[in-house]
């Protein structure tokens, strides 16, 4: 992510029940609050990274949020961008407690993609979670083809959990990891939710429309639509237009009527130029529903199977009010897609990536100086602390430590005490990583 400095501009914003069943969409009725402007402004504005992000303020207790976008493919231009970052995500951010700074502690699940060489880059989910006193991020490796710009629908959500503060994280309605540090959900205008798209590089990436539908679960555990005078924008690069030409601009479109319905994003490149690398060629048609659900067992943990898959290819944000078993599944099993279960993956071919390589991307990455990193092979993945979800290679991985200062993989002013990360040895993909406190919660 970023090593960039945001420029926060704003002050504070103003100032639990056990989940049992989810309710059809919109019988809650909806709540007023003021768009988070100010915020959503402060917080997406960098001189580096740019921002076409959507930032709601629901105006009522908010214990979950809900994306669902495709694997689109994502082009990088074939050339040598020396020690430039050139990345791009497009994510879910839910911040569940706002009152003190909107900077409070948040989660991050989305998709990200960054160039790693003239010719590579790195493609997939992963989900962090984000605090004052440091972070954690980890990569997805649950789901059908979660590294592969198939064009296939995939789901983002975080849920928080029945007792305590704390959130699951769920991608393709399985749970993937959970929180430690998150505040208490409290009333009023205390929580945010954001969707949208993060660019670096902007001249050498070539992003396609991207289409964010989103929605939040309310304290009554019911799934609405955000009101649209809910909604605030952060756009920072100028409108595509005939005075504003690719590759430095978005094009954006909120569609709605008085509910938030889908953010639609991309970051153009011109046509000639926008080369694209092995690893991001066209993608393959997405297979049938029925071809998805072969093999399947009907039901699994409740849920129809055939019916779910239908609905991740044609409608994915309706699975939840449409899909026999889902509600219900999400919130007391937690693994709802037996097509989207972790495997323990196929080795990865193709060179590896160097040490110095390595230590060059964790520099760049987390702002600390290259002489002051430890870069350490890892003989297998069990070296690392995997968890069941995560995306650790099948091969070797790269272990890079520092106790310098450092923002981790976050976009404030705000610096920690040294991090831990592990790369692919194979790809050069980053696997986990933690910073400052967050570290000894990993």
């Amino acid at each position: 992510m970023s090593r960039s400095r945001a420029r926060f501009l704003v002050s504070a914003c103003a100032g639990a029940t056990a989940l049992t069943a989810f309710t059809v969409l919109g019988t809650a009725p909806s709540a007023s609050a003021a768009a988070p402007k100010e915020a959503c402004t402060g917080l997406y504005n960098a001189r580096i990274t740019f921002w076409a992000m959507t930032c709601s303020q629901p105006g009522e207790p908010m214990i979950g949020g809900f994306a669902t976008w495709r694997n689109i493919p994502i082009t990088f231009d074939q050339v040598d961008t020396g020690s430039a970052t050139v990345q791009v995500a497009n994510y879910l951010r839910v911040s569940p407690n706002t009152s003190s700074s909107p900077l409070a502690p948040n989660i991050e699940i989305g998709l990200y993609a960054e160039k790693t060489g003239k010719t590579t880059h790195t493609y997939g989910p992963r989900w962090s979670e984000l605090t004052t006193s440091g972070g954690r991020t980890t990569a997805i490796k649950a789901g059908v083809n979660p590294t592969k710009p198939d064009k296939r629908n995939h789901t983002y959500m975080t849920v928080r959990q029945d007792s305590g503060n704390q959130w699951d994280v769920l991608y393709d309605f399985n749970k993937v990891g959970s929180t430690t540090k998150q505040l208490k959900v409290i009333g009023g205008n205390t929580n945010r939710v954001d969707v949208g798209l993060e660019v670096m590089g902007p001249k050498y990436v070539n992003v396609p429309s991207i289409a964010n539908r989103m929605q939040f679960m309310t304290g009554n555990k019911a799934w609405q639509q955000v009101a649209t005078g809910n909604v605030a924008k952060s756009v920072t690069l100028p409108a595509c237009s005939t005075s504003h030409k690719p590759p430095n601009c978005f094009t954006t479109k909120l569609t709605d009527s008085s509910k938030f319905t889908q953010w639609t994003v991309s970051k153009p490149r011109r046509q000639a130029a926008a080369v694209t690398s092995s690893a991001a060629a066209p993608a393959a048609p997405t297979p049938h529903p029925d071809a998805a659900a072969a093999g399947l067992p009907a039901m699994f943990n409740g849920v129809d199977q055939h019916a779910l898959q239908a609905c991740l290819e044609n409608d994915p944000d309706s699975c939840l009010t449409t899909v026999p078993g889902l509600s219900e599944c999400v919130v007391t099993m937690r693994v709802c897609n037996a097509a989207a279960l972790p495997s323990s993956g196929a080795s990865e071919d193709g060179a590896t990536v160097s040490a110095a390589d390595i230590r060059a991307r964790a520099a760049a990455a987390f702002d600390v100086p290259s002489d002051a990193l430890a870069v350490e092979p890892s003989a297998s993945p069990a070296a690392l602390k995997t968890r069941a979800n995560t995306a650790d290679s099948s091969g070797a991985a790269w272990t890079v430590t520092s106790t310098s200062s450092t923002p981790g993989l976050q976009r404030t002013d705000r610096r920690f005490d040294g991090f831990t990360a592990h790369y692919s040895a194979q790809t050069g993909a980053l696997l986990q990583a933690c910073w400052g406190d967050l570290c000894d919660a990993s």
